[in-house]
Parts: structure tokens; sequence; C-alpha cells
């Protein structure tokens, strides 16, 4: 299922989601909204915020790195 991050460079939870990603074997295509206008709006469109990190999995929308849900989308079990 294809996964989708908008990230910046400087936040701590993007850098933590990636890296929980990556743990699980999570291919993921990020996208930096810092140096992406195009993309930032786009982001912003998909959740009404301009808030990182937003996940999407398959569709679905995760504002914030909200580890459980996440696992949940993704199929995780131990998180």
């Amino acid at each position: 299922m294809p996964v989708k991050i908008y990230t910046t460079p400087t936040c701590p939870y993007c850098l933590a989601l990636k890296d929980f990603l990556q743990e699980h074997g999570i291919e993921f295509q990020e996208i930096d909204v810092a140096s992406n206008a195009k993309e930032r709006e786009e982001m912003v469109k998909k959740t009404g915020k301009l808030e990182v990190p937003v996940v999407e999995i398959d569709g679905e929308i995760v504002v914030g790195f909200d580890k459980e849900k996440i696992a949940k989308l993704l199929g995780i079990e131990k998180v």
C-alpha cells in the first residue's frame, strides 16, 4: 500500500516517524513541505492544517505522529 509522508527537515516528530517506518520495513515517499510550496498547499487542502508530519496511507490521512493509529493502518502489531 502506498505511504506518503509530508515533513520538514527540522521537525523532531517527522524524524521519529521516519525511524518508525524504517524500523518496520515500510517504504514511503517523503515530501519536504518546507521547500515545496505546491505539495504544502496540497497537504493543507487534504488536512486543513499547516502541521507536520502528515501521513497518507492508502488514502487515509493521519496528522501528527500517532504511532498507534499509523501502526493499525499499516497492520503493524507491536509498537
